[in-house]
């Protein structure tokens, strides 16, 4: 059995399920990327990481995870996205800042203190972003929900998820009322422009497609004649 991983450890396996490694293999200088550091930083890491059994590791290749790496990687995002929801839910910070907040407290967290916050907010199945949260089992839903620049007039959406990288972006879209669960009707789309026109809970907003990248979410199965 690996050790107890480190706070290094937990987030390059993280970064590594963030980037389909459960299931593929993922190139190092793309780990690189999503960690933040340069690529002959990753290939030392990853060779710690593959002597410890967390993935298996071919050089200038890539890494997948193992079942240990996957679970480790799981148990971590479980916590962060718990403790997001703690954050806005019981403690009422911004959903802009908890993201940053639950970096830090993650690896901090006990499993027993995990348990005890996912029995207060009553074992929650999405964090504020609308992100799925793993269960206690390790059990992580799939789902596959297409951002809303791919949608187009006529069609209605509900928001599912909202990426939390970005805090700017996030307190934009709160603003916007673009938040998980709002219904959003796509009026028109100018594709010179690449200007959307949408109705978000009645109110009129206008966003390029990069504006609303980050968001994903699903049809209602309502829509009105496309114009």
């Amino acid at each position: 059995m690996p050790e107890q991983p480190s706070s290094a450890v937990q987030d390059y396996l993280k970064a590594i399920y963030a980037l389909g490694g459960a299931d593929a293999l993922v190139l190092t200088n793309r780990i690189a990327e999503q960690i933040g550091v340069k690529a002959p930083s990753v290939t030392g890491m990853l060779k710690r990481l593959a002597d410890a059994g967390w993935i298996d590791y071919t050089k200038s290749e890539g890494a997948t995870l193992t079942p240990a790496g996957r679970a480790e990687a799981l148990r971590v995002i479980r916590r962060h996205r718990l403790v997001e929801l703690f954050l806005t839910q019981v403690l009422k910070l911004d959903w802009s800042e908890v993201d940053a907040e639950a970096e830090a407290l993650e690896h901090a967290i006990s499993p027993r203190l995990e348990q005890a916050i996912a029995d207060y907010l009553g074992e929650p199945k999405e964090d504020p972003h609308g992100h799925p949260i793993p269960t206690r089992t390790g059990e992580l839903s799939a789902r596959n929900l297409p951002r809303l620049s791919e949608y187009r007039a006529g069609q209605t959406v509900i928001v599912r998820e909202a990426q939390d990288d970005n805090p700017a972006r996030l307190r934009h879209w709160q603003a916007q009322g673009l938040k998980p669960g709002a219904r959003v009707r796509i009026i028109s789309y100018q594709e010179l422009d690449d200007l959307f026109e949408v109705e978000v809970d009645g109110k009129l907003v206008r966003l390029g497609s990069e504006g609303l990248n980050g968001l994903r979410g699903e049809l209602t199965g309502a829509s009105d004649s496309a114009g």
